[in-house]
């Protein structure tokens, strides 16, 4: 009788291993779920991050040739306010801008 007894204490301890084996695997399983689901939002926000950046650099780039733009603007407005055609926009060749005054270069000489 005394050995069913023990029999029945192994088998109920032995239960108890098992349980608590099947207990630390499913939070190791769990970390390891965290882990890779961590892994998975930093490479999701690095990505963004590179996305955002290229947007950064993309818009820094239509400012400045909005700016450009803007500044060839008023420069050609003021010339034409003067009077005065620095583009040769309107078919003014270099000899008639010489004859106008125009760069030194283009300047007949005498």
């Amino acid at each position: 009788m005394q050995a069913v007894k023990d029999k029945i204490n192994e088998m109920g301890a032995l239960r108890k291993v098992k349980e608590e084996a099947r207990a630390e695997e499913r939070a190791e399983k769990e970390i390891a779920k965290a882990r890779v689901d961590v892994a998975h939002e930093v490479r999701l926000a690095k990505e963004a991050e590179a996305a955002m950046s290229l947007h950064v650099a993309m818009a820094g780039e239509i400012a400045r040739a909005g700016d450009k733009a803007a500044h060839e603007h008023e420069i050609k407005a003021m010339h034409t306010a003067n009077g005065t055609n620095t583009t040769h926009e309107h078919g003014a060749s270099p000899a008639e801008m010489a004859g106008a005054g125009g760069h030194t270069a283009y300047k007949r000489m005498p």
